[in-house]
């Protein structure tokens, strides 16, 4: 219950009401060039947004820590895969919903300006699918599209930092030395982690349905 109040208090404050602002007009743009940019929003992506956003938050608790409020993290692979998966809607909202959640449920409230980080990887991640030919659960990925992913999920760390700095400087009157120091030795983190965790997975699964294709047909 302390979670779930903390996530409430969180959108009570300055911070959280510009948050939410901004994740609304995001959201409604998104929604508006779904269709454009990814999958249109359906009940299949609507039950995948919130085990995502459970998976990110729980996951989230398991990081090896590098620097100050900084690590690798396994929930990042959650963000890139579920963005992949099922498009720049779905990977936006599964990072802003599982990063405030657990910020809620493991600090006791929210810090907005990072939640905005893992909301534009995931994003970002998503726009692998402007490929039409991506569709790793019928079994169809290539190594382009790979590259490309993880291209454009290290476009969303870009956007998300610029985002994170401004908030914690300007929104929480942080040090922007610090946040400088904390920015770059996150992204790295994330990276090795989409490298080393989410690409493989993605891969690994596109893979097995392209084999579960295959002996489907080889029965009929």
């Amino acid at each position: 219950m302390s979670g779930i109040k903390g996530l409430f208090s969180s959108f009570a404050t300055m911070q959280g009401m510009v948050a939410l602002a901004i994740a609304v007009v995001l959201c409604v743009i998104i929604f508006i060039f779904g269709k454009k940019f990814g999958k249109p929003m359906n009940t299949k992506t609507v039950v995948a947004i919130g085990i995502g956003a459970a998976l990110y938050a729980a996951l989230s608790f398991i990081e090896i820590p590098v620097g100050p409020n900084t690590g690798f993290r396994l929930a990042i692979a959650v963000i890139s895969i579920f963005g992949a998966f099922f498009g720049p809607t779905a990977g936006f909202l599964v990072g802003f919903l599982g990063h405030a959640l657990h910020d809620a449920f493991f600090y006791g409230s929210v810090w907005w300006s990072w939640v905005f980080m893992s909301a534009m990887l995931g994003f970002f991640a998503g726009f692998v699918q402007l490929d039409k030919k991506f569709d790793p659960l019928s079994g169809s990925c290539s190594k382009l599209n790979m590259l490309s992913m993880y291209i454009w999920s290290a476009v969303g760390m870009v956007v998300g930092s610029i985002l994170a700095y401004f908030g914690d400087v300007y929104l929480y009157g942080e040090p922007a030395q610090k946040l400088f120091i904390q920015i770059t030795l996150a992204n790295i983190c994330n990276l090795v982690v989409i490298f080393v965790i989410g690409i493989p997975a993605v891969a690994l699964i596109a893979k097995s349905k392209s084999k579960s294709k295959g002996l489907v047909k080889e029965e009929e």
